[in-house]
């Protein structure tokens, strides 16, 4: 038996459903842009090339860390500037994501989605890491 609650399984869905959009972007950056491609990229945005590299890491570890359910509040707030950054990039593309280059609205959507999974926590069926709890306290 088990004391979860329905916010605990409303936390778990949008922990799980976010960590797994992450983990697919990294991997198109990777797979579909490749990462020389997505380098570029970056370089073309003006920002250095491990900016790329960084993202791609945030994107595919935190993702797994949210899928997981480990370090859950620290991950998806570390994962916030990510999403503000994307919204940077997409912002002059207006709106709606299906625009040319993919609009604001999904990053913005996202960003708050990340906010709302810190303050939730980890929901149900979280990986549990007792030493690592330990030493993030209520961020864990």
């Amino acid at each position: 038996m088990n004391n979860y609650n329905q916010s605990d399984y409303a936390a778990f869905g949008l922990r799980v459903s976010s960590g797994l959009l992450f983990i697919a972007h990294g991997l198109m950056k990777v797979m579909v842009f490749t990462i020389p491609g997505t380098v570029g990229y970056f370089e073309s945005l003006g920002l250095p090339a491990i900016v790329a590299y960084l993202i791609i890491i945030a994107e595919l570890g935190g993702g797994l860390a949210l899928v997981l359910g480990v370090a859950t509040r620290l991950v998806s707030l570390a994962l916030v500037p990510v999403l503000l950054g994307a919204l940077w990039v997409h912002f002059g593309n207006g709106w709606t994501f299906s625009n040319a280059g993919g609009g604001w609205e999904f990053p913005a959507l996202w960003a708050v989605l990340q906010v709302s999974v810190a303050l939730l926590g980890n929901g149900a069926f979280a990986l549990r890491v007792p030493a690592l709890e330990k030493r993030l306290g209520q961020f864990a």
